[in-house]
Parts: C-alpha cells; structure tokens; sequence
C-alpha cells in the first residue's frame, strides 16, 4: 500500500468516514467475471462447476460402456482355434484402448473445468496453460485411410 493512501485511511478514519480501499487488479464485483480465455463473456462458478459435472456424467456412460463391452467379450474361449473369435477380439481389445482414452481425456477435463470453478486456477494465463497442456497430451492422430479431402 503507498504510503499517500494509508494517509488517506488515516484521515478519513479520523474524520469518521466510511474506510474504502481498492486492490488495482481485483473487480469490485467478485460474482461473475470477464475474460479473454471467454471471449469477454461473462461467467460464473456455477456455469464452470456445471461444465464439469456433464464431462463427469459422460465419463461415467464411457465406463458403463467399458464395463458392457467387457461382459460381451466373456466366455469366448480360445481365440486361435476361431479365426472370427481372433478377429472379434482384436476389435474388441482396439475399442477398449479407444474409450479407455476417452474416459482419461474426459476425467482430465473434468478435474479441469472443476479447478476453474473452484478457483484453483485464477488467471486467464493459467486456465490457457492447462488447456494447451491437455491439446499437447491428447492430440489426435491423423487419420487412416488416405487423404481427408480431394478424393
């Protein structure tokens, strides 16, 4: 604090008036706040929190998933006696690798989004630097088959 305006608290403490100070970076209003990694767009804890809670409900339909791919795949027996059975488990260990992925980047996102709202990660700065941080550990592949476009 500089020392002019512990002066001024001083003066206006004596002379009985209301004492207001303001931090330089902090809004005067600590509900919902503007920033860019928002576009400027005003947002709350709760629109965070909330945010969180449906990549959290679609975490847990991924495990359900998991869990009934699972069951399907139980009681096939030995795969090099069945060329089908051989090929259904290499499908079935490809899609279990695939949504096991997703329920981890969901799980990340989550935990993200929550961090937010619960104001873990405080800065535009800081929020920009876990989202670049996810992108980085969960780009995608290109994908198979040939070229996207120009066919």
């Amino acid at each position: 604090m500089a020392w002019d305006e512990w002066e001024q608290i001083k003066a206006d403490v004596t002379h009985r008036q209301a004492v207001t100070m303001q931090l330089n970076h902090v809004p005067a209003d600590p509900g919902a706040s503007t920033g860019t990694v928002t576009g400027g767009l005003k947002s709350s804890k709760k629109a965070w929190l909330t945010a969180g809670e449906g990549i959290g409900s679609l975490c847990k339909g991924v495990g359900t998933a998991l869990t009934e791919l699972a069951d399907g795949q139980a009681g096939i027996g030995r795969v090099a006696d069945c060329l089908s059975a051989a090929a259904q488990k290499e499908v079935y260990d490809s899609w279990k690798k695939y949504a096991e992925g997703i329920s981890e980047r969901c799980g990340s996102l989550q935990r993200l989004l929550e961090q937010v709202g619960n104001d873990q990660l405080k800065t535009d700065e800081a929020v920009r630097a876990e989202i670049d941080r996810m992108r980085r550990k969960y780009a995608d592949t290109a994908p198979v088959g040939g070229r996207p476009t120009g066919r």
